[in-house]
């Protein structure tokens, strides 16, 4: 259970860090930066988020994530599965239209003019000044209330605007003949006692993925609870291959 403590500690600190960096992933600063011409420091951490799932996955979900940090922490409030998979098309009904309105500001701008990594900061520091933590406070209202009314990790699965940009760089992964971070199972020695299923914090049916030889879901976010848990150990976390 080392690793799950390593986990859980930094996706705690990360989440006292957010008024320090929730500027860093807004998607409305990439907009308004876009409509002056300037890549903003959110811009340029999606793109790092998506070239990192090209090795790792959603890994950033699951360690980093400072919004990730808060909902596990909901967790002994929040004790119910998101069970409908319906959810999870949410984010890329809000996605897409997004990507279109970026193109489109930077077109109405005329194109990149320039790069700011600390737009709209104030020194580096996002929630600096009342504006910034009104900001602050409502994205966590939102993050809870998400919770609350869907189950764990209910934003993750609903409305976040990060996760398509790393399911896109798992999907592309694996196509390509590197290894990456992943998970396996030996079938052969599972005794269906689903604690996997019951201890992932995505509320996914990982004893049925183990049942199937394929432990691939883009709503995994390889925080490697189901590998700790399994009493058999037959689940491993580690960089293998794609199969083709």
């Amino acid at each position: 259970m080392k690793r799950q403590k390593s986990r859980k500690l930094l996706l705690t600190l990360s989440f006292f860090l957010f008024p320090l960096t929730l500027f860093y992933f807004s998607p409305y600063l990439i907009l308004q930066g876009g409509f002056e011409g300037i890549i903003s420091g959110s811009f340029l951490t999606f793109a790092a988020l998506f070239l990192f799932s090209l090795l790792f996955g959603r890994v950033f979900c699951s360690w980093i994530c400072p919004a990730g940090g808060l909902q596990e922490c909901l967790f002994p409030a929040v004790d119910k599965r998101i069970m409908n998979r319906k959810i999870n098309l949410i984010k890329y009904f809000i996605w897409i239209p997004w990507l279109i309105g970026i193109l489109a500001a930077f077109l109405t701008a005329g194109g990149v003019h320039s790069v700011d990594f600390f737009y709209m900061t104030e020194h580096g520091i996002s929630a600096a000044g009342m504006s910034g933590l009104i900001t602050y406070f409502l994205i966590l209202a939102l993050i809870t209330v998400l919770a609350l009314l869907l189950g764990k990790r209910g934003m993750c699965h609903s409305i976040c605007w990060m996760a398509p940009f790393m399911i896109l760089g798992t999907k592309l992964k694996e196509l390509l003949p590197i290894p990456s971070l992943k998970l396996t199972a030996d079938s052969s020695a599972c005794i269906s006692c689903k604690q996997c299923t019951g201890k992932c914090p995505m509320s996914l049916e990982v004893q049925e993925t183990v049942s199937k030889n394929n432990m691939n879901n883009s709503e995994c976010i390889l925080c490697g609870e189901c590998a700790d848990t399994c009493p058999k150990k037959l689940i491993k976390l580690s960089f293998n291959y794609s199969r083709k």
